[in-house]
């Protein structure tokens, strides 16, 4: 702890400190519940989109066959590309963090007659898949920035709690004793000034 200055002015400091991490605390208490929640929150819509993705992976394994093909997956990648990712930002608690809103497919034309008949199918799922994997990735940097100014925020409440406050609170206590002493001091050596003058009379 570093050292005080045992005066009134530094009473008067400490006294003011004081009030403005009691006052400051509540709020960054707040804050901190609030994070818990969200990202709470935010683990359970990860763990539900993760679920939702492998569902629909395993749904898929009847096209595997089809997809084994490296001419077929070629095929379908040369045929398809994201033209655009949509998302807004959302505050939440402090935080801003991306929101998916939509994805745009750029898909090349080709002939119904041409291509194999489960193109078509084949290229929905792979933009269903992609959307899942894109909105899994957004998911995750929302609870990184969450979790982020989680920790930051608890680390602050700590340093209000366990660290300003108490200590703030000790250096009142000393510092009043300190005066409470110079007060008796004064006192008794008003008393025995007093006492010497009567003396001398």
């Amino acid at each position: 702890m570093p050292k005080i200055k045992l005066t009134k002015s530094e009473l008067k400091s400490q006294r003011d400190s004081l009030r403005q991490f009691s006052r400051f605390l509540p709020t960054l208490q707040l804050k901190k519940q609030q994070l818990q929640l969200e990202t709470r929150k935010c683990q359970d819509a990860m763990e539900k989109l993760s679920g939702e993705k492998n569902k629909f992976i395993s749904d898929l394994k009847s096209w595997i066959a089809v997809f084994g093909s490296a001419d077929s997956t070629k095929n379908i990648t040369s045929l398809l590309s994201v033209a655009a990712i949509n998302t807004s930002v959302n505050n939440i608690a402090g935080v801003d963090v991306p929101v998916f809103e939509s994805i745009e497919f750029k898909t090349v034309q080709y002939s119904l007659f041409e291509e194999d008949p489960w193109l078509d199918d084949a290229i929905a799922a792979v933009k269903k898949l992609v959307e899942l994997k894109t909105r899994e990735k957004i998911l995750n940097e929302q609870y990184d920035r969450i979790a982020s100014e989680l920790r930051t925020t608890t680390q602050r409440v700590n340093l209000f709690e366990k660290v300003k406050i108490p200590e703030s609170k000790e250096n009142i206590r000393v510092i009043q004793i300190y005066l409470g002493d110079q007060d008796t001091a004064g006192v008794a050596r008003a008393k025995i000034a007093k006492s010497k003058m009567q003396g001398t009379a």
